[in-house]
């Protein structure tokens, strides 16, 4: 068996001119940037692991800056070991750009499973290979513009909803009874306002989606209000939950759950700190009989990371398909797409499965950089473009 030691990094900060979206009134379009972690060893195996972030200004350096004085201390590491690696990057100072720590865990459980010769699910368990998806919409104009494309995600087989919205009550709420009554049972439907409710605002809004038979409502409060959660939760049966970006580590995620905060645990394992704690967090949900509903927007990459822990893990209903799909799919020569009885599949390869499609990521690239050599005499060499 391959020791996996681990000789070469490579990130590339991708900026891809795709469509951009809004998820709420008052945010700008997005710049979603895919920052990408390249794992090589020795004997010339592989892995790869990416995060996306978001900024309204241009696209974002964050990531891939911080991974430079992350890297360094991979060199000459085994790709094996990576809960021990998980721990000696685990920076007890201050807080780092979470997405890097994730970048990395990814490519190493990708390198690992690729050299297992396994798909990353069945090395982690293998409960299933598809799950049931809900699409996942961007903010849209107006509620005729998301009736029609309603109608339209119907017809590709989708049998879950969840609706980003103006995150305004007096715009929200006839929204969602205009989609229900639209959707005459067909649907199941979610609602995510994006932390921006009040209290006193989450509290009606919450009656109306229990009346209405909404499958959760996902993010009324910031997600470090926890009593404001516990509260209202208390008073409501709508399943509510986080909005899974805020509250990561396992002890705070510990905390929420004695508190009663939420009815299902969210989290992304691209913000998380990767595949080695999310199954962590999916294992203490379980314990304490609750689903771990993983994000999923961003690029392919991000998508496949989080498909990969729903299908080895049984504990997850549905997985998050961001829509309109190309806006998702820069940079891949495989895509994740929702079949049409409303599931998708395990991606076909090993590891995460997922073809970079390099040449397209090297041109769109506004960073690029490698590090190489012995651990103790870093060779850093950078391309910016």
């Amino acid at each position: 068996m391959s020791e996996l030691i681990i000789d070469r990094l490579q990130v590339y900060a991708v900026g891809p001119e795709t469509a951009r979206f809004a998820w709420a009134e008052g945010m700008a379009e997005q710049f979603m940037t895919n920052t990408l972690v390249r794992v090589t060893t020795r004997d010339g195996l592989e892995g790869v692991g990416a995060a996306a972030s978001y900024s309204e200004t241009g696209f974002d350096r964050a990531v891939a800056e911080t991974l430079r004085h992350q890297l360094p201390l991979l060199l000459g590491q085994s790709a094996h070991e990576r809960e021990a690696l998980w721990q000696r990057l685990h920076d007890l100072n201050l807080p780092k750009a979470p997405q890097a720590h994730s970048a990395i865990d990814i490519a190493l459980w990708d390198l690992a499973a690729k050299a297992a010769g396994l798909p990353l699910y069945r090395m982690l368990g293998g409960r299933r290979s598809r799950i049931l998806s809900y699409a996942s919409t961007p903010l849209l104009p107006s509620v005729e513009a998301y009736l029609e494309f309603i109608d339209s995600l119907q017809s590709e087989g989708f049998t879950a909803v969840k609706l980003h919205c103006w995150c305004r009550p007096d715009r929200d709420l006839p929204l969602v009874r205009a989609v229900h009554k639209h959707a005459a049972g067909g649907l199941s439907l979610m609602l995510d306002v994006e932390q921006r409710y009040s209290r006193e605002q989450a509290l009606p809004a919450a009656r109306l989606l229990e009346e209405l038979g909404f499958i959760w409502f996902e993010a009324p409060l910031v997600d470090t209000d926890l009593e404001g959660y516990r509260e209202l939760r208390a008073r409501v049966d709508v399943p509510i939950l986080p909005a899974g970006n805020w509250i990561l580590d396992l002890r705070s995620i510990a905390q929420a759950i004695e508190r009663g905060c939420w009815s299902s645990v969210r989290v992304d394992a691209t913000i998380a700190g990767g595949i080695t704690p999310t199954l962590k967090v999916m294992a203490l949900a379980e314990a304490n009989a609750m689903t771990t509903e993983l994000q999923c927007w961003g690029y392919t990459l991000t998508q496949a990371a989080n498909l990969h822990l729903m299908l080895a893990r049984g504990n997850c209903t549905y997985f998050e398909q961001p829509v309109p799909y190309p806006a998702f799919e820069a940079g891949s020569l495989d895509v994740i797409r929702t079949d049409a009885e409303g599931y998708v599949h395990a991606p076909p390869g090993n590891g995460l499965g997922i073809r970079v499609d390099w040449e397209a990521t090297e041109a769109a690239s506004f960073l690029r950089y490698e590090i190489t050599g012995d651990p103790q005499n870093v060779d850093l060499t950078v391309k910016e473009d």
